[in-house]
């Protein structure tokens, strides 16, 4: 007996929801209502099949594009970063951090024009921040702090748990006496040495010494002043801030100084 067009067409659809197509071959009618029932039965579960794929890919359009966390790469985080490589992490962003500050002393507060750019005193204040904020700082105010205070337990805890913290506290007051005396006799000395060495025009490292050390006792006064107005309050938060956090945070008051240090004394 020959097919119905109805049941050709069921056929055609069985084919392609299976992806295979049966040979021809003759049937007697139970067979083709067997054959069309089995047929429809598919190709509903089929449609089933694809309409709950619908709906999740309604309600999540990207849940063909998940994959396992194990499988997935995972992503670049700068506080994992930060913590693995605290000391690449701090040079780099002081290097990078003094040499903006200086470039926007000489742009933008004194009206440099971009051709006109000193970059031997660009390259001071680089120079200077890779080696003694970046390298120095780091090794004083993390690891020698660390050995000498009780950093870890008060950096750690609440905000409120630090202000009710007795013995914190006054570990706090002590690093920031510290850091004022490290900043007052070794940080503005080592500029102007620093300074001596790029403007002096001369070799000879007595002479970066000796004039770096007269510029400082000359601007003692003045940048003593300043340094501890600023400083000491600064210090405050960057002391009690994660240690992993500490100079990243010191960074961005430096950021503000570090531009009023070029534009007050970074010049010839």
């Amino acid at each position: 007996m020959l097919r119905s067009p109805f049941i050709i067409l069921l056929l055609l659809l069985n084919q392609q929801a299976n992806g295979f197509v049966p040979a021809p071959r003759r049937k007697n009618i139970p067979s083709l209502l067997s054959e069309s029932k089995s047929i429809l039965d598919n190709i509903l579960d089929k449609a089933t099949s694809n309409n709950e794929l619908t709906d999740k890919l309604l309600m999540d359009p990207l849940v063909d594009m998940t994959t396992d966390a194990d499988d997935a790469p995972s992503s670049w985080s700068y506080a994992e970063f930060a913590q693995t490589y605290p000391n690449v992490n701090n040079i780099g962003i002081a290097t990078i951090k003094t040499a903006s500050a200086d470039l926007l002393a000489q742009v933008a507060i004194a009206h440099t024009p971009v051709s006109d750019i000193d970059w031997e005193r660009a390259f001071l204040f680089c120079a200077f921040g890779a080696v003694y904020l970046g390298a120095f700082q780091y090794w004083y105010q993390v690891n020698i702090f660390k050995k000498v205070f009780d950093v870890d337990k008060f950096t750690s805890q609440s905000w409120g748990d630090k202000l009710k913290d007795t013995e914190g506290l006054k570990s706090l007051f002590a690093q920031t006496a510290l850091d004022l005396t490290v900043l007052t006799f070794i940080y503005l000395p080592t500029f102007y040495v620093f300074k001596a060495g790029v403007f002096s025009g001369s070799a000879d490292p007595s002479v970066w010494l000796s004039s770096g050390l007269d510029s400082y006792t000359t601007n003692f006064s003045k940048d003593e002043f300043d340094l501890v107005r600023v400083w000491a309050p600064a210090d405050m938060i960057c002391f009690s801030v994660p240690l992993y956090l500490r100079l990243p945070v010191r960074h961005v008051v430096s950021f503000v100084w570090t531009a009023y240090l070029s534009f007050a004394r970074g010049g010839h």
